[in-house]
């Protein structure tokens, strides 16, 4: 909208100040997409919100072309982020939103005051998410990773484990077996229930699926269909770098091999955690199940635990006064192809969602790889315009019978 001062607007965010994964901003952890991904860049290439005007304006694009990063360094992106909130003035921190109601148009409660809107976006993103068998237990000494930076703290001579066998779990993970050697823990466990620790999957064809062209495709396949190519892609989106993978198995190398502390690592993967119970002195007695051998369990005793488990949608309590008149499939809002829920409401005002629809539009949802395109797409609604996407793919997703409805669509 920086582009259309027509357009007035106003952004409500419940945090006292901007934050972007804080509690995981870990040393050398980088982004796993490239840095065009940015807020505006794929879709408006001359936006002054672009990454590279954040490097510009802070003189160091030269020195960031000289470091040759092989990917973005996580608190550099999340730096630009703070710069591109700091320059927008109509983002409002410290404005919790309460309540939406509707009559001619959106009345907005927020802590603090009410304001109305002709449409509104929901942006609110994902909480962390842990096994039930978890929630119970959690504090001081199980969390989430999200909060590891603040709560891995003074770990010296603990077994400490990590549970998740994504990006978010090799980072704490690794984090834990770097550390001076009168820092480390006395053993470090790492659980996951994939079969191995699996790469990211970061290939030309596979990231294909996260472009425009593919995400329009798979808006239009059953529900049946679509769950199971998200199960099936899960690596495309939540697989470990490279990177970390060749960083980790080579401090287990030094750690064994050349320092001596043969014991300090344990890995299990291909296995779930059925049940958590308190040990001797504060220990946790976890149980594992095996997923090639159902009928095995196996015990792990740890003073810590670190839950990489993922994120889950944040709920919208506040939409409670009109979610009647918002459609849903399943536990998602319905949204059409401009991300606007479809409801019994007049069509000159929209409520449309952001990140909240991985079942209908695939990985690349909550992923930043369409973020920049799906602001496009609902600016567009607003302007009562449509945007000419890039190319299409080289691939052809679509049979031909379905070009012709597709089109007309």
């Amino acid at each position: 909208m920086h582009s259309h001062p027509e357009i007035t607007n106003l952004f409500l965010d419940k945090k006292e100040r901007f934050g972007w994964h804080d509690g995981q901003q870990m040393p050398d952890a980088s982004l796993q997409v490239s840095m065009l991904k940015d807020l505006v860049t794929l879709s408006e290439p001359t936006n002054a919100y672009s990454f590279l005007s954040y490097l510009h304006e802070h003189g160091r694009i030269y020195h960031f072309l000289n470091a040759q990063f092989d990917a973005v360094p996580r608190q550099e992106f999340r730096n630009y982020l703070e710069w591109a909130s700091c320059k927008n003035k109509n983002i409002v921190f410290g404005q919790e939103v309460l309540s939406v109601e509707y009559a001619n148009a959106f009345r907005i409660r927020t802590s603090t005051k009410t304001v109305t809107a002709d449409n509104i976006v929901i942006g609110v993103g994902v909480q962390p998410r842990v096994p039930a068998q978890a929630q119970a237990h959690l504090g001081d000494r199980q969390f989430h990773v999200s909060d590891f930076l603040s709560r891995a703290k003074d770990l010296r001579g603990l077994r400490v484990g990590v549970v998740g066998g994504g990006q978010s779990g090799a980072e704490a993970f690794l984090n834990l077996v770097s550390r001076p050697e009168d820092e480390l823990p006395r053993r470090v466990v790492w659980i996951s229930r994939r079969p191995n620790y699996f790469p990211l999957d970061d290939s030309p064809f596979t990231n294909d699926y996260y472009t425009p062209s593919y995400s329009d495709y798979f808006a239009r396949l059953d529900t049946e269909t679509r769950h199971a190519l998200n199960m099936r892609h899960v690596l495309t989106s939540d697989g470990i770098s490279h990177a970390t993978l060749r960083l980790i198995y080579q401090r287990i190398y030094m750690h064994c091999f050349i320092n001596g502390y043969r014991d300090l690592v344990a890995l299990y993967p291909n296995r779930n955690v059925t049940d958590i119970a308190r040990g001797p002195q504060h220990a946790w007695n976890l149980t594992l199940a095996h997923n090639d051998h159902g009928d095995v369990r196996e015990n792990v005793e740890l003073d810590l635990v670190i839950w990489a488990t993922g994120f889950s949608p944040t709920p919208v309590d506040f939409l409670e006064p009109i979610a009647s008149r918002l459609e849903r499939e399943g536990d998602e809002y319905k949204i059409d192809d401009n991300f606007a829920v479809q409801w019994d409401g007049p069509a000159r005002h929209n409520v449309f969602v952001q990140n909240a629809a991985r079942g209908q539009r695939g990985l690349a949802d909550p992923n930043l790889s369409l973020n920049a395109w799906r602001s496009q797409r609902i600016l567009d609604r607003l302007r009562g315009i449509r945007t000419d996407n890039q190319l299409n793919s080289f691939i052809e997703w679509m049979t031909k019978s379905s070009i012709g409805e597709f089109k007309g669509a």
